[in-house]
């Protein structure tokens, strides 16, 4: 696999950063913070929710841009 260059490496290291926050969402624990009174929230579970849908929304616009979407990712398939 050839290194990226151009806009393809901005396009990369951008799905690479993304792919970074999206793992990062998943690891904060939403179901455990939703289960605490309001009053002892760090963050809000549902804002947490939302940035997440966010982000795998940039992920497959990202993706798009690339032409690599592949075949289930992101609950997506070609037919």
């Amino acid at each position: 696999m050839s290194a990226p260059s151009g806009e393809n490496e901005f396009l990369y290291e951008l799905k690479i950063e993304v792919e970074e926050e999206v793992i990062l969402v998943g690891e904060s624990h939403l179901e455990e913070a939703a289960e605490l009174p309001v009053t002892d929230w760090l963050f809000d579970p549902t804002d947490v929710e939302r940035e997440e849908i966010g982000l795998r929304g940039l992920l497959d616009a990202v993706e798009a841009l690339e032409g690599g979407s592949r075949p289930g990712d992101h609950g997506t398939a070609n037919a």
